[in-house]
């Protein structure tokens, strides 16, 4: 009962985000995290909100000692996947080689026309400490920059839990995502999701009544219209959102406010994640 609920829980959202602006198409693709294995993914979308929609997925077994993975849900309406590798998290100190951790799940396809390659990655948890995660940030940097190298035209989405804020060094010097479009330079990425974590002081997750933001969709200059321009002859960043609904929050007691959590404090709630999704919006003209 607790699987089917999940599963109906979980569809629903993932159905719900991008609607706000395309009611009835909803997300081109889907970074999710926390994946268990092949067999939940095809039950996922098998749900009735997202079979309606032919939604399919890519996902690659890893070495995660917990067990989890890394996954991405595509429409192939949208976008059509040429291929997918996981890239492996290389530790540098050998002792740690023990605790293997999640990859990088990376796709390559045709979005809008265009070469676009989504990266999704979660990266080591805090109680690992930031070394790690910075390392992971450079890793993304280096498979980045050889995708670029490969193709000076494909445009690359980072996107997943990063177990860090927009602010931290993992991100804002060791991956280089920068929170204004005008200080993006080529080699660096833009970072949509840090001024909304700084100045708007909101986020994804809460932890002791305060907004982290670990949930981000980090993008290669390419995607962006510098200097106030707005040229949408090739695929553009247009906005990002926190997607927020009502019933994704406590609405009573001790943790009213808080994200519905499936479970708390070892009681099921039916809910749906202690994390909130993320959308980003492109634009081509047609």
């Amino acid at each position: 009962m607790k699987y089917s609920h999940k599963l109906r829980n979980m569809s629903t959202v993932l159905a719900e985000m991008g609607t706000d602006v395309l009611p009835n198409v909803g997300c081109a693709v889907i970074g999710l995290a926390e994946v268990e294995n092949d067999h939940v993914m095809h039950d996922l979308i098998s749900q009735p909100a997202l079979a309606a929609r032919g939604y399919k997925y890519v996902h690659i077994e890893g070495p995660d000692h917990r067990g989890i993975d890394c996954a991405l849900i595509y429409n192939p309406k949208l976008f059509t996947v040429r291929d997918s590798k996981l890239v492996p998290y290389v530790y540098d100190l050998p002792q740690d080689s023990t605790r293997a951790t999640r990859g990088f799940l990376t796709v390559s396809g045709t979005l809008a026309g265009e070469h676009v390659t989504v990266i999704v990655c979660h990266l080591p948890s805090r109680g690992a400490g930031s070394y790690y995660r910075e390392l992971g940030g450079k890793q993304i940097k280096v498979l980045k920059d050889s995708l670029l190298r490969q193709d000076p035209k494909v445009k690359v989405l980072v996107m997943g839990d990063m177990n860090d804020d927009p602010t931290n060094k993992s991100m804002y010097e060791c991956l280089s995502a920068k929170p204004e479009i005008s200080e993006v330079g080529p080699d660096d990425m833009y970072n949509p999701w840090y001024n909304i974590l700084v100045k708007e002081g909101t986020g994804t997750l809460q932890y002791q009544g305060k907004w982290n933001l670990f949930d981000q969709i980090i993008m290669t200059p390419n995607l962006l219209n510098k200097n106030g321009e707005k040229d949408y002859s090739e695929l553009k960043f247009w906005k990002n959102q926190i997607f927020r609904r009502d019933y994704l929050f406590q609405e009573a007691g001790k943790y009213k406010g808080n994200t519905k959590r499936t479970t708390a404090g070892g009681v099921w709630l039916d809910g749906y994640s202690d994390h909130l999704p993320v959308v980003a919006y492109f634009i081509k003209e047609r």
